[in-house]
């Protein structure tokens, strides 16, 4: 007899790209507990969640192919008596496909492959995957009709449009979608225009947990074919959520069930650089984390970070003062390390950096005191650091934000030294919000590192200002330029002075060099110094007045 009812379990989990094994174990368990606990008609995956995503080259590799074969035959073994949405790569006649199938009674029902395959901003597929034609991919559960998509494909309207055509009720959407702190409200809005204007209820499953710079939010959901978000599952949060259709009452819409969703900007964006940080220091098997901990709010909200997302006793902090160290940094740093019952040691820079003063005294004699000794003094510091970490095998996470990165305010192989950049893609005006918010839930950072003005401290009497527009400005100015594009005469007519303006854009434009030597770190904007932003180097582009 038909049951309109569809009693669903959201597999929203956190795999590892390449893991194949295990990613296969935590899927099989997933389907018993679904099956045998839960009692679920069927389990959805997210996207290529056999590799988890993105494998990237992985996927030339014959061997890798041949792994994603085996572990599929396993894991259709344990699909007796429920339904298994699953994602994968599927090498087919030679071509190689962004695939998902409708798994049942340990047989592959039906199988739909990618239609739209984005290839911008992080995205490559077309790098690796064939665009599929079997749209639309129906199948029944239930007595109810249902089509099968794969993320790209609900933001381009055919694929819904053609599961319309065809009466299907329901459309299954797999996805693997990384965190931009917009795209929860994007995500969403697009959503409940497509099952509004379809009829059809939408389910949306998305991938959870870090890899590499990339952080997938999770945040799955169901839409009913009005368009109304009848069911959220939890943001940054591994789980099997559990979730009901029905198709013969669509006005009887479920309580929304949040488990933590629609967060406040701050809190979304502190929730992904956790999760970043602890799936990157875990997946590389590490066994904890360094700072160099200065007295500032870079470092200060990065410790803040790191011990949040691994707990005190994997963090350790390191002070490193010189000549031109204030004592209320040095006071500052272990007030706050204290407060977070990190461990920490105070290591001078003093004799390194007078032993390369001295070594190089013949070599600078005829030259007077500039950027080189602060540099000198930077390298010393990612010396100590670095040797910390090779000895214990704890990664050193950097502490730079974007507003330094866009305009080369950083040292190569002093303070870029590190592993891990949380705070790569923030701005500096974003480090301050994200560091009163922390202190809101626990008054941890100190009052002092907040209020001070910013100064690297590499000389006497030190301001960031010196050298920059206060960051205020400063950042305004390389948002426009940097993640929306604009010519210098655009940002101009925002109010900023002109010479401010150009001389902001040629200190990007001749920093890439630097930055294609940073560490890696976390997405949490449309354009990300990375894939996202691919500049050459070597250029003679400039643009003109």
């Amino acid at each position: 007899m038909a049951n309109s009812n569809i009693h669903m379990i959201i597999g929203q989990l956190n795999f590892t790209v390449g893991d194949i094994q295990s990613n296969t174990d935590k899927i099989i368990k997933a389907i018993k507990k679904a099956n045998n606990d839960y009692k679920a008609d069927i389990i959805i995956f997210p996207e290529l969640s056999i590799s988890s995503y993105p494998p990237e080259d992985l996927l030339l590799r014959p061997a890798f192919n041949e792994a994603i074969n085996i572990a599929l035959d396993k894991i259709k073994i344990s699909t007796e008596n429920i339904h298994v949405i699953l994602g994968y790569p599927l090498r087919k006649e030679g071509k190689l496909y962004n695939a998902c199938s409708l798994i049942h009674n340990k047989e592959i029902k039906k199988t739909y492959s990618k239609q739209y395959l984005p290839n911008y901003g992080v995205f490559d597929e077309k790098r690796y995957f064939t665009p599929g034609v079997d749209s639309p991919c129906l199948f029944e559960i239930n007595g109810v009709t249902a089509a099968l998509s794969i993320c790209e494909d609900i933001w381009v309207s055919k694929p819904t449009e053609d599961a319309t055509a065809a009466n299907a009720k329901i459309l299954f959407n797999i996805n693997a979608s990384p965190y931009d702190k917009n795209k929860i409200f994007e995500r969403e809005k697009l959503i409940s225009k497509r099952a509004a204007k379809s009829g059809m209820h939408i389910v949306y499953v998305n991938l959870v947990g870090g890899q590499d710079e990339l952080v997938f939010d999770g945040n799955s959901m169901v839409f009913d074919n009005n368009g109304n978000a009848i069911f959220r599952a939890a943001e940054f949060k591994e789980g099997l959520f559990e979730a009901h259709i029905d198709i013969k009452n669509p006005k009887i819409t479920q309580q929304i069930k949040t488990n933590g969703s629609n967060l406040i900007n701050e809190e979304s964006i502190y929730n992904a650089l956790v999760l970043g940080v602890r799936d990157y220091v875990r997946k590389n098997n590490f066994k904890g984390v360094i700072i160099g901990l200065s007295g500032g709010i870079d470092s200060a909200l990065t410790l803040c970070i790191a011990v949040d997302a691994l707990g005190s006793k994997n963090v350790e902090a390191l002070i490193m003062p010189s000549r031109y160290t204030a004592k209320m940094s040095i006071d500052d740093a272990r007030m706050l390390a204290k407060k977070l019952n990190v461990s920490y040691e105070i290591i001078s820079i003093e004799p390194p950096f007078s032993a390369f003063l001295e070594v190089l005294k013949p070599s600078f004699k005829k030259s007077s005191i500039d950027t080189t000794e602060e540099n000198i003094q930077a390298r010393s510091r990612g010396i100590l650091l670095m040797a910390i970490s090779n000895k214990y095998n704890k990664l050193v996470l950097t502490t730079g934000n974007k507003s330094e990165m866009s305009v080369g305010y950083a040292t190569l192989y002093g303070d870029m030294a590190g592993g891990y950049s949380p705070l790569k893609d923030l701005w500096k005006t974003l480090v301050y919000r994200l560091a009163k918010w922390r202190n809101k839930k626990e008054e941890i950072i100190p009052v002092n590192i907040i209020n001070r003005p910013p100064s690297a401290e590499l000389c006497e009497n030190q301001l960031d200002q010196d050298s920059l527009p206060d960051y205020e400005i400063l950042d305004p100015i390389l948002e426009l330029y940097i993640e929306l594009d604009k010519h210098p005469e655009e940002i101009i007519k925002h109010g900023f002075d002109s010479e401010t303006v150009y001389n902001i854009i040629n200190l990007v434009d001749k920093n890439e060099y630097k930055r294609r030597q940073a560490a890696p770190g976390i997405k949490i904007t449309k354009k990300a110094f990375g894939r996202d932003r691919r500049y050459p180097i070597s250029s003679g582009y400039i643009e003109k007045k």
